[in-house]
């Protein structure tokens, strides 16, 4: 499979799939039903490339730290078959795209994707001076839902702020138990994660985050006048994140990435709450 395929991660569009739901809740809230299609379109595309752009960004940060990680050692720069300059430059043009999508909307969202493309740069270094990149992420994520709903709307409001935060704490919740595979050997090399600074501690951190999710996303029903399909959708992700933690009691490297990939189903369900309570 091609190299540059890998280091943008078209091989595994789970990544995608997280960024793209939260961007969804945000078009069709704002939109309170079906979003225009040009923006449908847009933010699509931009959330395929500018997600293709971080995994980039990502390796080109970590490309001397994955020399000691298992899962790692065998990415495209790290195993050498693409150089460093080559994935900057690789960077640069995927950004210059998303950008060039912005600039088919209007002049807040343009701003606001100058903080977003600051934050998603800032990343992939936090981890090593703090053990929250892993919020940065979130942040990073999080983006898409003010630049949704100012190019649905033209404005920010306060609700927007709600679907940042659960956009935020479901990133924190399953990026932590990404991170909770890879503990033993950052420790060794010296990376920051929450998934370190929650230690023995981490599922308790996990149930009081998703609770705190939940509570965010009942008021989000709330503030958007949602209906049963909503609530239903709720009962659905209750249920989801009762089997993640059965899943990662058992504390296998290989359950916490299966808790982390079906994680995806959340943000599936809770779409699909959203569309059916505003859309049909």
């Amino acid at each position: 499979m091609n190299a540059y395929f890998r280091l943008m991660r078209f091989d595994k569009p789970i990544g995608i799939y997280l960024l793209l739901w939260p961007t969804y809740w945000a078009l069709f809230l704002s939109a309170e039903g079906w979003p225009k299609t040009e923006l449908l379109i847009i933010f699509t595309l931009g959330v395929i490339v500018m997600r293709a752009a971080g995994c980039v960004i990502n390796d080109y940060a970590d490309r001397e730290i994955d020399k000691h990680v298992e899962r790692t050692r065998n990415r495209p720069i790290t195993s050498g078959e693409v150089n460093s300059k080559a994935a900057l430059i690789l960077f640069v043009g995927l950004a210059l795209i998303a950008f060039v999508l912005v600039l088919f909307t209007n002049k807040l969202t343009i701003q606001l994707s100058f903080v977003a493309i600051a934050i998603a740069s800032l990343y992939p270094f936090t981890k090593r001076w703090t053990n929250l990149p892993q919020l940065i992420l979130g942040l990073a994520f999080a983006m898409s839902v003010p630049m949704a709903f100012s190019a649905q709307t033209g404005t920010v409001n306060v609700s927007v702020g709600w679907i940042f935060l659960a956009t935020v704490l479901w990133t924190l919740i399953y990026d932590t138990l990404y991170a909770m595979a890879d503990r033993e050997e950052d420790l060794k090399i010296g990376v920051k994660s929450t998934a370190i600074l929650f230690a023995k501690y981490d599922q308790i951190f996990i149930t009081l985050l998703q609770i705190l999710l939940m509570l965010v996303f009942i008021k989000i029903g709330n503030l958007f006048d949602l209906g049963a399909f909503y609530d239903i959708s709720l009962i659905i992700i209750l249920i989801f994140m009762i089997y993640h933690h059965l899943l990662i009691k058992k504390g296998k490297k290989s359950d916490y990435f299966k808790a982390f990939i079906n994680n995806h189903y959340i943000g599936m369900a809770l779409f699909s709450g959203i569309f059916l309570s505003t859309v049909v």
